[in-house]
């Protein structure tokens, strides 16, 4: 049975994930299909040990895997759902309105 204190955990760790944009664009570009890290770092125009780094805290979320193929390594979300997923969380994002800012934002720094 799946606790409260799970469910918020497995949110805060997509929240932690998606709050650097470099790893919500990794997210999106791996909700396209598989990928291996010199090619992501060369269209995301970011080193490949700065890469390196995000794809590690995504691996540590759960929210992808690293698999083996040959000498190189391609990575992909860890379940296909996770694409669904962000394709629902940014069309839900934008029905409420792209110009919103969140109220609190100034005061309290978050957003």
């Amino acid at each position: 049975m799946v606790t409260i204190a799970s469910d918020i955990e497995v949110l805060a760790r997509v929240g932690r994930a998606l709050a650097d944009p470099i790893r919500a664009r990794l997210l999106l570009a791996l909700r396209d299909g598989p990928a291996h890290p010199a090619d992501l770092a060369e269209a995301m125009g970011i080193s490949r040990s700065r890469l390196s780094n995000h794809l590690a805290c995504l691996r540590g979320c759960g929210l992808v895997v690293a698999v083996p193929v040959g000498r190189r390594t391609r990575y992909e979300l860890a379940d296909a759902r996770l694409g669904r997923a962000l394709d629902e969380l940014r069309a839900a994002v934008i029905a409420l309105g792209q110009d919103s800012d969140c109220p609190d934002a100034a005061e309290k720094g978050c957003c």
